[in-house]
């Protein structure tokens, strides 16, 4: 049994003592079909597989998926933050977003998830069916979170980052870094999978190097980490869109420019796994606490909102 994951139990099944024939099995999170369009979720991990960034899919049955194990270790927060793993980490996430890169694509998930969460925010968990700790827990500087999507809403959708194949959930548990001597950072999480801002997908993965069972926003990149990221993300990304041949192709300009729009993205970050927590701490049966961490996401939201707004590009 796997422990790590906060959304569906998972478990490893095997008769060899080196786990050489493992498969892995999961079974949905109760409730999860509120918040997680499971045909779409296949969809997007047969389109991975067939380029190279998932593991083998063998089954899917009414409650849950049998897929290949992915032999390695999975990543906490201290091994994102490693300069040699992050490197890996960005590489493998330009990867992912090279997928349809050049096509047409559809419109990004991550408006039609803030809206769903919003309205399961409202109809599971408003006065009549909810309890005093979890309405407390809700954003106080508006009545109602509504205002904070639509300020989002505007605010984000003049800032011109790039459409791509996102993950919209990058939580370190579902990266695995592989045995020694195979230099690649393979992700193992795709229900959350979809069309998405590019910068979105960074975004909530900066703020997961402050970790999710226990959070500390003291551990958020500074911006030299940051821009180091970036840099080997950009590298490869326009290297597989572009065909680019690396270093040269990567201008401060661009650095600067995708800097502000990540920072910017993660506040919306920050608001969807508020809403997701308080979802999650009336449904799930796993032992995590959902409302302290949806408490921890609404906080950050409006601590770093005011440093964020004032962010632009250098010129």
């Amino acid at each position: 049994l796997f422990t790590d994951g906060i959304t569906n139990k998972l478990v490893a099944c095997y008769t060899d003592e080196g786990m050489a024939d493992a498969v892995l099995v999961r079974v949905y999170g109760r409730k999860t079909e509120l918040f997680v369009d499971r045909e779409t979720e296949l969809r997007n991990f047969q389109v991975l597989r067939a380029h190279g960034c998932a593991p083998s899919l063998y089954c899917a049955f009414q409650n849950g998926l049998c897929y290949q194990f992915v032999p390695g270790i999975a990543l906490g927060p201290q091994h994102v933050r490693d300069p040699h793993i992050f490197r890996l980490v960005a590489q493998e996430m330009a990867r992912v977003h090279a997928i349809h890169a050049n096509r047409s694509l559809p419109k990004p998930i991550l408006w039609q998830k803030l809206h769903k969460y919003l309205t399961l925010v409202k109809t599971e968990l408003g006065p009549k069916v909810s309890n005093p700790r979890r309405r407390q827990t809700l954003p106080k500087p508006a009545p109602s979170a509504q205002p904070i999507r639509q300020s989002l809403t505007s605010w984000l959708l003049g800032t011109e980052s790039p459409e791509v194949t996102g993950r919209l959930r990058a939580l370190a548990e579902s990266k695995t870094f592989p045995l020694p001597g195979v230099e690649h950072v393979r992700f193992i999480d795709y229900e959350y999978t979809g069309y998405n801002y590019q910068a979105f997908d960074i975004g909530n993965h900066f703020n997961e190097f402050a970790g999710v069972k226990e959070v500390d926003y003291r551990l958020y990149p500074s911006k030299e980490t940051q821009l180091q990221w970036l840099h080997s993300y950009l590298q490869a990304y326009k290297q597989l869109t572009q065909g680019d041949p690396g270093d040269s192709g990567v201008t401060r300009e661009e650095l600067e420019a995708l800097y502000v729009q990540v920072n910017k993205f993660s506040l919306a970050s920050h608001f969807l796994w508020a809403c997701w927590g308080l979802i999650q701490d009336k449904y799930s049966t796993i032992d995590f606490n959902f409302l302290r961490y949806a408490k921890l996401r609404f906080k950050q939201y409006f601590k770093m909102k005011p440093v964020v707004t004032a962010l632009q590009v250098s010129k």
